[in-house]
């Protein structure tokens, strides 16, 4: 993929630099402990637990996810329509659990 197949970013002054979006948080690496979340004001994430196997746990609508019997809480992308191309949650992220890249200009 060359840099005119993906979408350029521009700075306040002008300059280029290309996105990298939020696509895929490793359910095996995360711990849970909510700091992508917070340094991310866009919405793209959520907290789910999710059970031994790996596999998201669900949540009634009228259930509050600390009341929910599972293994372990973990991150997963939500809407990645909102992701900016960052990388916040990346940088803040202690177990390394974020899988990044550009986006292909829509054809």
């Amino acid at each position: 993929m060359s840099v005119a197949d993906v979408i350029i970013g521009t700075t306040r002054t002008g300059l280029e630099w290309i996105p990298r979006f939020a696509l895929e948080i490793d359910r095996e690496t995360c711990i849970g402990c909510g700091r992508c979340y917070k340094v991310c004001g866009r919405d793209v994430m959520k907290l789910v637990p999710v059970d031994g196997d790996g596999a998201i746990v669900a949540i009634g609508a009228d259930e509050d996810i600390d009341d929910v019997e599972c293994e372990k809480k973990v991150m997963v992308i939500h809407q990645p329509e909102f992701c900016i191309g960052c990388q916040a949650c990346s940088r803040v992220c202690p177990k390394d659990c974020y899988t990044h890249g550009p986006l292909p200009v829509a054809a």
